[in-house]
């Protein structure tokens, strides 16, 4: 080196002082007021808490106060609790065995370094608390407490300052707040949870309550979802339990007209975690891909239970994000269990679609009812039928009446009035059928009804014929990878089935020898690398499969009974009796509903009559 050049200055290493250490901490485990609440809540479930009251003040910026019946911790051992890295969850010989929520000892320590903290507990003997501000502990005091343990922690991020400036509103974040209390009270139906907002000081308000659960598991969970996610999640939810090698899958999934503008209701656990995994996402809309379109969410709680040894939890210090040892497992047995379930639901469609049709005709209130009309006798209903003979009605473009002459219904066959799509008694603007149940009436949309109906019987030709394919007349070379070219090699017996015939071409270029026939011409270098991408991504690719069944979706359409076509009694009847032995009949190919159905009693309430 020149002796005139610049010497340039060698950093010192230096050791980090704890407080710099914590405060760092928290920065990964205390993002929001939220944060705190998950990571405290989690440690009375721990404790093997029955109750927890959770209070705050501010959105959580002020205050955050945690109560709890469990077992407590021993005076002895609060000072210990709140240096880094100390646990009683796990002793630390084996990361992959864990049973408990926490385990990584980083929470009480972080929050102590970012704001007031205070720690009452009573475990068997006396009560004691010990109080840590900014990093600063001080001794341990007798308290006053019948049971269990009290964690207050206020002004969060008083030590760092800059960290408030990127909080949101008081209101933004008491309900993230909610949203946190909302998901653990759904992994523990068993446990009583109180959520208060004590901004005006006092007792507060009550925004969130749910009662211990009584019953087995899947009872105390359907309780505990209609309480927490509505009764109409509870109503229009189908339920889940299936076993694959080692992992288990239950819980309950909506149906695909009870789906959502947003994914702002799908609630996702593994052994008990509520986490946000990229892998169950993914899963969770690849079941439903057939059955909503894209602007358009699936609702559902989902509970993967497995050993911990095939789950690794300590990916993220926030504890958001696992890693499977088996993803594709995990997966496959998500789509699966999820489409046999709503198949299994059949026709079924939404209440809530009812409602909705509801809503929209309701007349506007009247200060008072002028008149009361009684419901007619069976033998008045009966005579006025009798008389309104569609012969008695001016045909007119927009609606067609036709008598619907059925035989005499014996004991082995029921009056069509008693199946769940009753009898076809109408066709109104030749695209309406309406039908009369034993307690009700049902409107169905014929044009999307039977396009759901042919779309299911071309996949089930599909699936059990194959898919034709066409060879190319020259194969269409696709450079890649060697890596690339070897996983995609891999799958090709399994793309082989989809149409789509690849051969080894030397060193990482593949040839396409043939694609799929109903893709008619098609981009095969584009197909394939979009086939990569998705696996990459998801270690499965569905591409494929997805562009296939568009195309028989689009041929269904083209093929379904199109509307304006008048239908005769019988080809209505044939239509309603197909719906009720087709699964996924309950909802078109983009996740409308192809039929509402109105129950008499709400229909009365429209005119008063009740």
């Amino acid at each position: 080196m020149p002796d005139d050049a610049p010497k340039i200055s060698r950093p010192a290493i230096r050791q980090l002082d704890d407080a710099a250490i914590n405060r760092i901490a928290a920065g990964e485990v205390v993002e929001r007021p939220a944060s705190a609440v998950k990571e405290l809540v989690e440690n009375t479930i721990d404790a093997g808490s029955t109750r927890i009251d959770v209070a705050y003040a501010d959105g959580g910026k002020t205050l955050i106060r945690v109560t709890d019946d469990g077992c407590g911790i021993p005076a002895e051992d609060l000072p210990l609790a709140m240096s880094r890295h100390a646990t009683s969850k796990i002793d630390g010989s084996d990361l992959l065995d864990i049973h408990t929520f926490g385990f990584r000892g980083e929470a009480l320590p972080s929050l102590g370094a970012v704001g007031r903290l205070t720690i009452t507990s009573r475990c068997d003997g006396a009560a004691a608390s010990i109080r840590v501000a900014g990093g600063k502990a001080e001794p341990v005091r007798p308290a006053a407490l019948s049971r269990g343990t009290v964690v207050e922690l206020r002004d969060l991020f008083f030590a760092t300052p800059a960290r408030l400036k990127f909080l949101r509103t008081d209101r933004a974040e008491a309900q993230a707040i909610t949203d946190v209390v909302k998901r653990l009270a759904m992994a523990e139906p068993h446990i009583g949870f109180t959520l208060r907002d004590v901004s005006g000081g006092g007792e507060g308000r009550v925004t969130f309550r749910a009662a211990p659960e009584n019953g087995d598991l899947f009872d105390a969970l359907h309780a505990r979802l209609g309480g927490v996610l509505g009764r109409d999640f509870a109503e229009n939810a189908v339920p889940l339990d299936a076993l694959r090698e080692g992992f288990r899958l239950t819980g309950y999934a909506a149906l695909p007209t009870y789906s959502r503008g947003a994914a702002v209701a799908q609630f996702l656990f593994v052994n008990g975690r509520p986490v946000r995994d990229k892998l169950l996402i993914g899963a969770l809309r690849g079941a439903y891909a057939d059955f909503l379109s894209r602007d358009r969410h699936p609702a559902a709680a989902l509970f993967v239970t497995c050993d911990p040894k095939l789950v690794d939890v300590n990916v993220h210090p926030a504890k958001s994000e696992v890693r499977f040892r088996e993803p594709g497992l995990v997966r496959g047995l998500i789509v699966t269990t999820i489409r046999h379930a709503l198949a299994e639901a059949g026709h079924r469609a939404s209440s809530t679609v009812a409602q909705s049709t509801l809503g929209a005709m309701r007349p506007e209130p009247t200060h008072a009812r002028v008149y009361q009309m009684d419901r007619p006798s069976q033998v008045v209903l009966h005579t006025a039928r009798e008389a309104q003979s569609p012969m008695g009605f001016a045909e007119t473009p927009s609606a067609r009446f036709d008598p619907v002459i059925e035989p005499e219904p014996t004991p082995e066959t029921p009056p069509a009035e008693s199946l769940p799509l009753g009898a076809a008694r109408a066709q109104v603007h030749e695209n309406y059928i309406v039908a009369q149940t034993e307690d009700g009436m049902v409107i169905v949309d014929q044009h999307a009804a039977h396009e759901r109906l042919v779309y299911e019987k071309l996949k089930r030709q599909m699936a059990e014929n194959g898919v034709a394919s066409q060879a190319l007349l020259i194969p269409e070379i696709v450079d890649l990878s060697e890596g690339d070219a070897s996983l995609l090699l891999g799958l090709a017996d399994d793309l082989a089935r989809l149409g789509l015939v690849i051969e080894p071409f030397g060193g990482g270029a593949i040839a396409v020898r043939e694609t799929p026939a109903i893709l008619g011409q098609v981009n095969a270098e584009a197909m394939i690398r979009d086939i990569l991408d998705e696996l990459a991504d998801l270690g499965q690719s569905q591409t494929l499969q997805a562009r296939i069944e568009a195309v028989l979706s689009r041929v269904a359409c083209h093929g379904s009974i199109r509307s304006g076509r008048w239908m005769r009694p019988e080809e209505m009847n044939a239509l309603l009796r197909e719906m009720e032995a087709t699964p996924h009949s309950g909802q078109c190919n983009h996740g409308r509903p192809t039929y509402v159905e109105l129950k008499l009693a709400d229909i009365e309430r429209l005119f008063g009559r009740t």
